[in-house]
């Protein structure tokens, strides 16, 4: 029997999870499209062969005919509409953050916890990138030795207007705090946050770099820096006692012209991360079916852990502190 799911939010990213849920997910199918614009909900809906759209979410969680449902709305309404698909018995697959804010973390943490079973996959798609998954065997099979340290830089072409230094650390680090995470197999205890002399802080876009340090003894760097100019660009190595990995991007050819050979950057985060999100999207509808968590996915938990070092690495850019991180008791629910 097919997975009936409900896409909530069509702008770019809903219209992906809309486009791999009508192509590349047997089994499931593309039951709702709904958006705060009706018809931009239409359009996805007809364009990806959905049977309804819709401009109100609450009544599309709460629909008979809808299983499991994808929220690609704006940041701030992620975790009220958790609540409300936990509240409806439906699994989701929540874009990242689950909320700026860890208090509302909890929530639907303590909501979870009061069910008695996860519903909520959250969307850190690149624990499933096959570059990061093979970094991560190269350290638990032990070739690497013991981890050392973690290198890594998340470069854009442009900011949005008005997108200043802490929405770096709230907007676009967080990927990077959780696939840290994912990959060491360790919690961080205290963030430093430093910006580049002679660049004005308040300015659209200006690049900010952190240093982690792990329960475990490691540190882990991050330059964000979302005016790179040249093109969408992630790149990490982990290093270790033995060696070190680098990961590799997925560039398919090499053009040669003008005296020159080249590779092309893509302009944003699609193309560079497509295969991780169609093999998040297919471990999500496996949860659906069988109620089995997939074991590499992000849950509440990991979103409220990344909610609370963007908190802290915010106060560590605004005192020019090192900052300690203080987390709440992780419930039993949470396993992995």
């Amino acid at each position: 029997m097919s997975v009936r799911i409900a896409i909530i939010g069509a702008g770019i990213m809903g219209a992906d999870h809309a486009r791999i849920v009508a192509e590349d997910l047997p089994g499931a199918s593309l039951q709702v499209v709904c958006d705060a614009s009706q018809e931009r909900a239409r359009k996805a809906a007809d364009e990806y062969g959905a049977g309804d759209a819709s401009d109100d979410p609450l009544a599309t969680i709460r629909r008979g005919d809808v299983d499991a449902i994808v929220i690609a709305s704006p940041d701030e309404t992620h975790a009220p509409l958790a609540l409300a698909a936990i509240e409806a018995g439906k699994p989701l697959l929540c874009e990242k953050p689950l909320s700026q804010n860890s208090k509302e973390c909890q929530d639907v943490i303590e909501a979870e916890v009061s069910r008695g079973r996860q519903f909520v996959q959250l969307g850190f798609m690149r624990r499933f990138d096959p570059s990061y998954r093979d970094m991560k065997a190269a350290l638990d099979d032990g070739s690497l030795g013991a981890a050392i340290m973690m290198h890594n830089f998340h470069r854009n072409v442009e900011a949005p207007a008005n997108f200043t230094g802490q929405m770096a650390i709230t907007n676009s680090a967080p990927h990077e705090f959780d696939v840290a995470r994912f990959v060491l197999g360790a919690d961080y205890k205290a963030i430093s946050v430093f910006q580049p002399a002679g660049i004005d802080a308040s300015r659209t876009g200006a690049p900010v770099f952190m240093v982690l340090e792990t329960d475990k003894g490691q540190l882990v760097n991050i330059e964000i820096n979302n005016n790179a100019a040249y093109g969408y660009d992630v790149r990490g190595e982990l290093v270790g006692e033995k060696g070190s990995v680098l990961l590799n991007a997925p560039i398919h050819t090499r053009q040669n012209g003008r005296l020159m050979s080249y590779e092309l950057y893509a302009p944003d985060w699609r193309p560079r991360f497509a295969e991780a999100y169609r093999l998040q999207n297919k471990a999500f509808l496996n949860f659906v079916r069988t109620g089995e968590f997939p074991p590499i996915a992000a849950d509440a938990w990991d979103g409220y852990c990344a909610a609370r070092v963007a908190e802290a690495g915010v106060e560590a850019l605004q005192k020019g502190a090192r900052v300690t991180l203080a987390r709440a008791e992780k419930p039993s629910l949470y396993k992995h």
